[in-house]
């Protein structure tokens, strides 16, 4: 990770200052890597030697970066990792172009690997992330969005690009296609497991370690899987209450939902979800040659259940 870190310092180098502040300023707010540190660990779980896997690990997370940037434009997000946003800090239209940026010199990164493989995955993986933000633009403020609903969104949003990571290290690797599936199943479901707890936590977390605004998803009318099962599961008036909010994007009776969510076990339904996705990582990972690394993947599925931010 510390040379996937010195890749990302070298590479962010421009000759538009402010490009270099805002970049910096985003990479430097820290974040789990979760994204590089997959693919570091499928390859060396799949016996890669060489050295690409720290710049397409770098490219995995600009890509991710970029996202963020965008992201909290969108959602008119004000607090990320504990700090002001980009957008908050120096405006929407520098944060935007930043973005595009990050996407494009992780472009210009990804075609030094000199691998087409590499460069369809990596394409096809910011396609369907930019899909999936924009069909969660349009599920905005909608409290009909069932289960199957919120899952497309996130495995095209999140998951997405968890799955490329795995898929890399696999194509890194020289694997075949029936390994390179199976990392891509892992990664899937790993994606698709973070995302379900992030949610779970907008409405089971603390503001301080979470590092964001409790509630935001909210204000912003996205209708998550705590608020679809609480809708499912909850009395007449219960349900209209999260329905409202959801439709008004409002957080006037915040207090009231969250304790709709925990009453009527909706929470519980969110965790049985994430689970099931985690169980599906540990299978895939388990087909994997046996070593630290994949051993290492086998508990960081298990470990992602008990996060708290």
């Amino acid at each position: 990770m510390q040379e996937v870190d010195k890749v990302i310092g070298r590479r962010l180098t421009s000759s538009v200052p402010l490009v270099a502040q805002i970049s910096q300023y985003i990479i430097a707010a820290g974040g789990k890597r979760l994204r590089p540190a997959l693919l570091l660990m499928m390859c060396g779980a799949l016996g890669y030697r060489g050295t690409h896997h720290f710049s397409l690990a770098a490219v995995v997370e600009l890509i991710h970066t970029a996202t963020l940037l965008h992201d909290d434009v969108v959602d008119a997000s004000t607090l990320r990792r504990g700090r002001p946003t980009a957008n908050e800090a120096f405006g929407n239209p520098a944060s935007v172009l930043v973005g595009d940026f990050l996407h494009t010199r992780s472009f210009q990164m990804m075609v030094e690997a000199g691998s087409m493989r590499i460069m369809e995955i990596l394409s096809e993986a910011t396609n369907v992330i930019a899909e999936g933000e924009v069909l969660q633009l349009m599920n905005m403020h909608d409290a009909s969005l069932d289960e199957a609903g919120y899952l497309k969104v996130i495995r095209s949003k999140t998951a997405k690009l968890f799955e490329a990571s795995a898929r890399l290290g696999a194509v890194l690797a020289d694997s075949p296609p029936e390994m390179e599936a199976t990392c891509a199943t892992y990664g899937q479901a790993l994606g698709t497991a973070f995302q379900i707890i992030d949610d779970v936590l907008d409405y089971d977390g603390d503001a301080a370690e979470m590092g964001k605004n409790l509630g935001d998803d909210l204000r912003e009318g996205k209708s998550t899987l705590p608020l679809i099962a609480a809708m499912q599961r909850g009395t007449p008036s219960q349900a209209l209450v999260v329905r409202q909010a959801i439709e008004q994007g409002s957080t006037e009776r915040l207090s009231e939902i969250v304790a709709i969510v925990r009453e009527t076990g909706a929470l519980e339904v969110t965790h049985a979800a994430a689970h099931e996705e985690a169980r599906r990582a540990i299978a895939a990972a388990k087909l994997l040659p046996p070593n630290a690394y994949s051993a290492g993947l086998i508990e960081l599925a298990a470990q992602l259940l008990e996060r708290r931010h």
